[in-house]
């Protein structure tokens, strides 16, 4: 990686991609510490110390904000409104004709599609940016913080617009500003920000568990973490690369004298074909009956059983609850990202087949069969990544905020490969463009 990025600086152009993604990245950075108006910076502060890293129900927001969320910056909201809002337009267009039709449209459907996201975007900035402003006014978004109502000290209506109106702008910049780095840049601008917002917690993370170790002065407890991060990356990696190729034979065509096809491929299907996306879904979905429950007035038997089995990351109907979710998100994702039917057509009417196997509906059973079978363990592999926070807190008391582990080191994983990949195959370009001349 490091070679790929040296050689990459050499190249002119390519450096020049480099610097301005760089130069973005520091301006999101600089977006993140930038408090809204009408909000008593000095007590978010005070707050933000006394949390120390318990975040609740608001953890998954705030990793992906950048630790902009608790911190009520014009960039508290983040790239999460677009990340629900590509999800909800992924999962319509399997739904709604009209959709699926600019899909198949090519660039010119894409670039609807992607209006319509950025339209849904700024919708859920406005929707999740008042939800914010109402939680912080109220108190519920530190919990047992001594100053916590006093963080939004004027109630009034215009200061609460004010405050929406500008997350609603930084989601919105920030969103121009991941366009930007896809279009001048190096790599996805939405992964590349994501990216950057996790990893900025880890130094934070890092030094929580060395300050509350007791090995050593906590070096120990350190030094244990660094060493389970790497050992998941390492299996991340290997997982993340795994695939089955499915062989694809192409047969011979003769048109007027010249043959055509003849060719071997084959179609890789992936081990985790759906990526972070069961994970985002199945902790979205537990949020929801707890923040009902932390909203809701009085008390009652529903709002207890929710507070003590469903708020607690170490509970074991949470842990069981999370973990199945992620098994049947991660089956549903693929069962409408990918379409078997549809790729046995498209084989068949350009003369393929698969070794064995008839074209048509018999391919297409084949192809759901296989990936039924792979997904058992990339689902069960997403299930344990994801519980690895869980089981740093039950093992050794780390915090919540445990770095290595879940959502966090799938993405950081899955960006920095595809990074790597944009950047080799760009310099290949430019090799065999020399190499010609």
């Amino acid at each position: 990686m490091l070679t790929a990025f040296a050689r990459a600086f050499r190249t002119p152009d390519l450096r020049k991609k480099l610097l301005f993604t760089l130069g973005i990245i520091v301006v999101y950075r600089v977006g993140t510490h930038i408090p809204i108006p009408g909000v008593n910076y000095r007590n978010v502060q005070q707050c933000v110390r006394e949390a120390s890293g318990n975040q609740g129900l608001f953890g998954l927001v705030n990793m992906f904000s950048g630790g902009a969320l608790l911190q009520i910056t014009i960039f508290a909201l983040g790239i999460m409104p677009y990340i629900t809002a590509s999800i909800i337009l992924q999962l319509l267009t399997v739904v709604i004709p009209r959709l699926e039709a600019l899909k198949k449209e090519g660039q010119a459907g894409t670039a609807k599609i992607t209006q319509y996201t950025r339209y849904l975007t700024v919708a859920l900035a406005i929707l999740q940016g008042t939800g914010l402003v109402a939680t912080a006014r109220s108190g519920a978004l530190f919990g047992t913080c001594s100053v916590a109502n006093q963080i939004v000290p004027d109630q009034a209506i215009f200061t609460t617009i004010t405050m929406v109106i500008c997350m609603t702008a930084g989601t919105a910049v920030v969103m121009w500003l991941g366009e930007l780095i896809t279009d001048r840049g190096i790599g996805n601008g939405m992964s590349i920000l994501m990216f950057i917002s996790i990893a900025a917690t880890f130094p934070s993370a890092l030094w929580a568990i060395k300050k509350q170790g007791t090995l050593a002065g906590g070096w120990i407890e350190f030094g244990t973490v660094i060493a389970v991060g790497l050992v998941m990356v390492a299996l991340v990696v290997f997982v993340e690369q795994a695939q089955r190729r499915v062989p694809v034979q192409y047969a011979k065509r003769m048109i007027g004298r010249r043959s055509y096809g003849g060719t071997s491929t084959y179609i890789p299907l992936k081990v985790n074909q759906a990526g972070v996306i069961p994970v985002i879904f199945a902790s979205s979905l537990l949020y929801i009956p707890a923040l009902v429950a932390q909203f809701s007035g009085g008390k009652s038997g529903w709002k207890t059983w929710v507070e003590q089995n469903l708020t607690k990351g170490d509970h074991p109907i949470y842990i069981t609850s999370y973990f199945l979710l992620i098994v049947f998100f991660a089956f549903f994702y693929v069962a409408i990202s990918f379409n078997p039917e549809e790729v046995a057509d498209n084989m068949k009417k350009y003369g393929g087949f698969i070794p064995g196997i008839r074209a048509g509906r018999p391919t297409a059973e084949y192809l759901s069969y296989v990936l039924n079978r792979i997904t058992w363990p990339g689902s069960l592999y997403l299930g344990l990544i994801a519980l690895v926070p869980t089981m740093a807190l039950v093992g050794f008391g780390a915090s919540q905020n445990f770095p290595f582990g879940g959502t966090s080191i799938l993405i950081i994983v899955g960006v920095g490969l595809e990074t790597v990949k944009q950047i080799e195959s760009q310099l290949q370009q430019r090799n065999y463009e020399g190499f010609l001349r």
